[in-house]
């Protein structure tokens, strides 16, 4: 598979409110974001969430034409955490699996984002029980720092996530 990665910009808004709706209806225990509450989220809404800024940005996997993959980073505003950046709304189409795209958009976030003059670490979680996510990021140097119990809860059942961390400096 021919996959080509850029920053999503506005103008991306429409295939990556798709792909992430999809993320959201797929894996409900992998997101904080509810597909209820972002299925009617305006597209000009969508929009102003892919900015194209040094510390915040979201990366898209392109493969024939189709956003394929998406992981986004953001780092703390305040002066006493712009030191921690952190990696939310990864996802890989289940087509595009085992082709490497999870790996490819993580190395391309952790070299942009690494840039940053104050950033020294990035953070993420993932869903205890998602092995393939956590190879993933342990394969890329995150190592893991704790576990949250109940973090997330979809109807009655509750899941736990792990926190990841990644030295960048």
């Amino acid at each position: 598979m021919n996959t080509n990665l850029h920053v999503l910009i506005a103008s991306d808004a429409a295939a990556y409110q798709t792909l992430r709706l999809r993320s959201l209806q797929e894996h409900p225990e992998a997101y904080g974001s509810d597909y209820s509450d972002e299925v009617t989220r305006p597209l000009e809404a969508v929009a102003e969430r892919l900015p194209d800024l040094p510390d915040r940005f979201t990366l898209g996997a392109w493969s024939a034409g189709q956003l394929v993959g998406i992981v986004s980073f953001y780092q703390g505003n305040g002066k006493k955490i712009r030191h921690r950046g952190g990696i939310g709304g990864m996802y890989v189409a289940p087509e595009a699996r085992g082709q490497g795209i999870g790996s490819a958009l993580l190395t391309a976030l952790v070299q942009r984002a690494s840039k940053l003059p104050d950033l020294e670490e990035i953070i993420l979680a993932v869903t205890v029980g998602n092995v393939t996510a956590r190879i993933i990021y342990l394969a890329a140097g995150f190592q893991p720092s704790h576990v949250e119990k109940r973090y997330i809860k979809v109807a009655d059942r509750y899941y736990d996530i792990e926190w990841m961390t990644l030295s960048v400096k």
